[in-house]
């Protein structure tokens, strides 16, 4: 696929269940920037032409008025909300509380994206490097059949204040995915880094490649996770608790014969899943102000 054109969607419709407030919007740069705001700079320098924010109803007035000041002469916007209905195709769990999880959210932008793009987190800080690679993907790598992740290095994505969940990354000699396994209450202790699956401790690789939801699709991934979608709600009808991940998308996507390139970058990711992190991540953030990779004010 030829294209010149890519766009970003931006997963911000999470609850923030850890953290205790909706982390999206909140303040962390020296000059009041979200962790967001960092994304979307280095997105549009590295030639990103549109964002397509997935959000809530509840604080999309609040959104809109933080962001749209901010960025709308710098790049193309657009709004999509996370309903629980959207596209459940009249499935109705009356017990369902949330929204399906980031495969559902990725869904809800299909109205909005014909073109290659990439997928991330509000909350987390991703790095230029990792937008630059991407972007260059989507523009010469990126088909039907071929994806692309952006992997981090586990040591770098840990939390010092709780434990944290990871999609832990098989790649094989091609550096393509393999599989992508999401590993619980994962924590460094003594040197080794332990998950608790099924409530057995497990000790992880220290040079696992892990997942922080950066990826790059074609548009066909719409139609495809609609799909999947359709075939988890048969399956987990009586299941409100149930969420359909990404991970679960790409999957099933490479076993059906497509391939997921793994893009490795060496800049350390770091995000806030607990309040606690907040003080550590405003003080990243000012060092790298200091080193002159970003101005002190953003958008200025």
């Amino acid at each position: 696929m030829e294209t010149t054109s890519t766009t970003l969607v931006v997963l911000a419709a999470g609850m923030g269940s850890r953290y205790g407030g909706i982390k999206q919007i909140d303040s962390f740069g020296p000059g009041g920037e979200t962790l967001m705001d960092y994304s979307i700079y280095d997105a549009i320098r590295s030639g990103f032409k549109k964002i397509v924010f997935i959000i809530r109803r509840d604080f999309a007035t609040e959104f809109m008025d933080i962001f749209e000041p901010r960025l709308k002469d710098r790049i193309a916007l657009e709004y999509v909300y996370q309903d629980i209905d959207g596209y459940t195709e009249g499935i109705v769990i009356q017990e369902r509380k949330k929204p399906w999880g980031t495969a559902h959210a990725v869904l809800s932008a299909m109205e909005k994206v014909n073109e290659t793009f990439a997928v991330i987190n509000a909350d987390d800080f991703y790095g230029y490097d990792a937008f630059e690679k991407a972007q260059n993907f989507l523009l010469s790598e990126c088909t039907a059949d071929r994806y692309a992740i952006i992997g981090y290095d586990l040591l770098k994505t840990l939390s010092e204040n709780g434990t944290v969940n990871r999609g832990v990354c098989q790649v094989d000699t091609d550096g393509n995915l393999t599989s992508i396994v999401e590993r619980i209450n994962v924590a460094l202790k003594d040197g080794k880094v332990f998950c608790d699956d099924d409530k057995e401790p497990r000790e992880l690789s220290l040079n696992t490649s892990v997942s922080m939801n950066f990826w790059c699709f074609h548009p066909s991934i719409f139609q495809y996770t609609q799909k999947l979608f359709r075939e988890f709600l048969r399956d987990n009808i009586q299941n409100p608790k149930a969420e359909f991940f990404i991970p679960i998308v790409a999957d099933q996507f490479i076993k059906d014969g497509g391939t997921i390139k793994v893009i490795t970058t060496p800049v350390p990711w770091f995000g806030v899943t607990y309040k606690e992190d907040a003080p550590e991540v405003q003080q990243r953030l000012k060092e790298l102000v200091q080193k002159g990779e970003y101005p002190e004010k953003l958008w200025s």
